[in-house]
């Protein structure tokens, strides 16, 4: 239901106080794009650099709409129900649709989490660290948050922490690959290679990860963010989507300009080599360093954010109360759903010698699962949101439309 507008005068708020009203409502569409900006989409935009040149850069921006749509889907549902995504799946839908909801996101989170963990592996062993030591300390850094207090302490610290990825667009802009060259090779797109069509579904399970959806939805609702809220809350997130997508390219335009120019150029399977792919751009010592910041802060963001998924929508799937909002004790259930998923995925990448593999092949499990929850948000914002806000029309279509296209261009991709 809408609020009721309130009949009393309100007093004009100053400057200073409206800005800080407003800077409130920020948080969970920057957090989440932030957190889709992570080691599995370093790696995959960095190998589609490496083996294709800018042919991908095309539709890394494509993408930017239909990321926003489906992101804006979750904004709206969190506000006008005030449930998580989880909650209204299991009330619309019935416990077989959730079961099937809570292992499509396992699934997602964890490999997610192993490829954050990877990351934080591979940019140690580039300065001599041992596992042993550094996925202790990552795992020990993301219980300490989670512990931190309410979602509010969470998301300030978590945003902080992913100021490091802008650092990737240090690495861009140092970048000169010729406009020629990248003219060339953003319509010279070898659509009948099966190679080429597996990475542009790797591109595609990079931009849309189903804990992005739980995510969001869910800190809108722990939040508190209300109807007032949904203006801003919807330019947050298109900024959002703009601002992951460039980083990711950021990436790609680095690699494939170090690669130089030549067309298809080779592969990169290690943390180690897209590090070395940035001493061309900014030397020996600088390169790897402005790398392993934007690697560590993807990693870390992007570990918070989809272990809070994961917790917070098995909660909602199951029927548990879910605000960090509340009592620790009451919320033993979120802690450990945290903890085991966090432990589990060091576990996985302190056991296996190399997993970056493993960053491309993830990504591109998440095209299978897609259309599921893109199918789940359309016909809730149908049925679920008040007459008003629903999407309908000519815009519903087009959601539709491009959610169709996306989701059939990355399973075809898949399947290659």
């Amino acid at each position: 239901m809408l609020e009721p507008a309130s009949t009393a005068v309100a007093r004009p708020l100053s400057g200073s106080k409206a800005l800080l009203l407003r800077l409130a409502v920020l948080g969970p569409g920057l957090l989440v794009m932030l957190a889709d900006a992570d080691v599995g989409n370093v790696a995959v935009a960095a190998q589609a650099g490496a083996r294709w040149g800018f042919r991908l850069l095309p539709l890394l921006l494509a993408l930017i709409p239909l990321l926003f749509i489906v992101q804006e889907l979750t904004v709206r549902l969190g506000i006008f129900t005030r449930q998580g995504l989880g909650e209204l799946i299991r009330d619309r839908f019935g416990r077989f649709w959730s079961l099937v909801a809570g292992i499509g996101l396992v699934i997602a989170v964890m490999a997610s989490l192993v490829t954050e963990f990877t990351g934080v592996a591979g940019i140690g062993e580039l300065y001599g660290l041992s596992r042993d030591v550094t996925l202790p300390m990552a795992g020990g850094i993301l219980l300490l948050i989670a512990a931190s207090g309410t979602y509010r302490r969470i998301e300030f610290i978590t945003l902080w922490i992913g100021l490091f990825v802008l650092a990737f667009f240090v690495v861009a802009a140092s970048a000169r690959p010729g406009a020629a060259r990248v003219v060339h090779e953003m319509v010279d797109i070898p659509f009948g290679n099966g190679e080429f069509w597996f990475m542009v579904a790797a591109t595609i399970g990079t931009c849309f990860n189903p804990w992005m959806m739980f995510y969001q939805q869910s800190a809108v609702v722990d939040k508190g963010l209300a109807v007032h809220n949904y203006r801003l809350s919807r330019i947050e997130t298109a900024t959002g989507a703009i601002l992951t997508q460039l980083i990711t390219a950021s990436v790609l335009f680095a690699v494939a300009t170090s690669f130089g120019a030549g067309g298809v150029q080779g592969s990169l399977e290690t943390i180690g080599q897209i590090s070395h792919a940035m001493i061309p751009l900014l030397g020996v010592s600088l390169g790897p360093l402005v790398f392993s910041i934007g690697v560590l802060g993807a990693s870390m963001v992007a570990a918070i954010v989809c272990s809070l998924a994961l917790a917070w929508g098995i909660g909602e799937l199951c029927g548990i109360s879910r605000s960090l909002e509340e009592q620790p004790r009451r919320l033993r259930w979120f802690y450990l759903a945290y903890v085991v998923g966090v432990v589990a995925a060091a576990t996985l990448v302190w056991a296996e010698p190399n997993l970056l593999w493993l960053n491309i092949v993830a990504q591109v499990t998440n095209v299978f699962s897609l259309p599921l929850v893109i199918g789940f948000l359309i016909i809730l914002a149908v049925t679920c949101v008040p007459a008003p806000f629903r999407l309908r029309g000519w815009y519903l279509w087009m959601t539709i439309g491009l959610s169709a296209v996306v989701c059939l261009g990355g399973v075809f991709g898949a399947m290659q």
